[in-house]
C-alpha cells in the first residue's frame, strides 16, 4: 500500500518529468502550465496559522523539501487568528487560514506594510463528532447545535437537547478563539462570529479534541473533516439537519454542497513581499500544482480528506498567485 508520502513523491516526480518534456503536469491539476524546474534555490520559509489547513501545508512542505533540500519550510499551527497576528507583524511568510482574513487583520497588515495574497486551496466540511458509543445523537439540527453552543446556553445534559435523549452530563470540546474553525462554526451556528459559550475544553490542536471526544462517552465536539476521516474508528460523525434532512459529512456531501451549513473553503495567505523571493514563489507554485493530487476520501492511502477546488476556482487562484509574483 502506498503511503501519502510515496503517493506525493510520485506526483512530484511526474510533475518534474512533465516539465522537462513539455507536458501538462499531473493528472487533476487545474492549471495547464507545467510545473517548471525551479533550479538551485535555497532559503527558509515560515508558515503558521490554521490547524485545519496544517496537514495539507505540512505535506506540501515535506515534499517540497524532498525535491529542493536547500529550502527549509517550517509549518506551525497556532490557529488562524493567532497566525494572522504573527503574519501581520512580519514574523511569517504565509498564514494558513480556515476562513477569510478579517477586516481588522487586513488593517493590521496594511498598517505594517504587509500585503496578503489570498489563495484558496481546498474545501472542508467542519465535522461535529461524538463518542462511538453514542447511539442517540445520530443527527442534530442547527437549532439544537445553537441551543448547545449559544453564548447564553444553559444546556449541560443530553436530556436538555432533545426529549428522549438520556440523562447524561454533556461534555463539550472545541477549538479556541484563535481558530478559524471556531469563527466559522460560531457564525454559522450561532449567527455571529466569536459568539459562543466558554465552558468547554478548548484547544488549537485538533488532535487534542479528537482524544478528548474519544475518551468520553458523553462528549460532543467539532473540528475539520481531515481530522475526522483518519479517526473515524475513534469518534463518530453526527449528521446535520439544516432544514432539508440529515446529511453526514463525507467527501461526496462536501463536494456537492449538501453538507450545509458547515462546508467551507480553506486558504493560505502568503505576503506579496515574500513572494518576491524565488524560494517562496517556487513553493507556492509547487503547492497549487501538487495539492490536488493528495486530496481525497481515502485516508488509508495517505490522502488528506479535503475536496479539491472546482476548475474555475482553481484557475482563479492560480491567476491570483501569478499576478502577485509578477508584480
Amino acid at each position: 500500500m502506498q503511503t501519502r508520502t510515496t503517493r506525493t513523491t510520485l506526483a512530484v516526480a511526474s510533475l518534474l518529468t512533465a516539465a522537462m518534456v513539455g507536458g501538462t503536469g499531473i493528472a487533476g491539476a487545474q492549471d495547464a502550465t507545467p510545473l517548471p524546474d525551479f533550479g538551485d534555490i535555497a532559503g527558509e520559509i515560515r508558515i503558521d496559522g490554521s490547524s485545519t489547513v496544517f496537514p495539507l501545508t505540512e505535506a506540501m512542505a515535506e515534499e517540497f523539501q524532498y525535491a529542493y533540500p536547500n529550502v527549509m519550510v517550517t509549518v506551525a499551527e497556532s490557529g488562524t487568528g493567532g497566525g494572522f497576528e504573527k503574519f501581520c507583524r512580519g514574523e511569517t511568510d504565509a498564514n494558513d487560514a480556515s476562513r477569510h482574513i478579517k477586516d481588522e487583520e487586513l488593517a493590521a497588515c496594511t498598517e505594517a506594510g504587509i500585503e496578503p495574497v489570498e489563495l484558496a486551496v481546498a474545501y472542508d466540511g467542519l465535522s461535529v463528532v461524538v463518542h462511538p458509543s453514542n447511539t442517540w445523537a445520530e443527527c442534530l439540527t442547527v437549532a439544537e447545535l445553537n441551543a448547545i453552543w449559544a453564548p447564553d446556553s444553559t444546556v449541560t445534559n443530553w436530556s436538555q437537547v432533545r426529549e428522549g435523549f438520556p440523562d447524561a452530563a454533556l461534555t463539550l470540546f472545541g477549538p479556541g478563539a484563535d481558530s478559524g474553525t471556531f469563527d466559522y462554526f460560531t457564525e454559522e451556528i450561532n449567527g455571529e462570529t466569536d459568539a459562543s459559550r466558554s465552558d468547554f475544553t478548548q484547544s488549537e490542536d485538533d488532535n487534542v479534541l479528537v482524544t478528548g471526544v474519544a475518551g468520553d462517552p458523553n462528549a460532543l465536539g467539532y473540528f475539520g473533516f481531515a481530522y475526522y476521516a483518519p479517526n473515524a474508528d475513534k469518534v463518530k460523525a453526527v449528521a446535520i439537519d439544516n432544514g432539508a434532512g440529515c446529511v453526514a459529512p463525507s467527501f461526496e456531501t462536501i463536494a456537492d454542497g449538501t453538507y450545509a451549513p458547515l462546508s467551507r473553503p480553506l486558504f493560505i495567505y502568503p505576503s506579496k513581499a515574500s513572494l518576491a523571493r524565488p524560494e517562496v514563489a517556487a513553493f507556492f507554485r509547487f503547492y497549487l500544482h501538487v495539492a490536488p493530487e493528495i486530496l481525497g476520501p481515502d485516508a488509508t492511502a495517505g490522502q488528506i480528506a479535503y475536496v479539491p477546488l472546482p476548475a474555475d476556482q482553481a484557475a482563479a487562484t492560480q491567476a491570483a498567485l501569478d499576478a502577485a509574483i509578477a508584480q
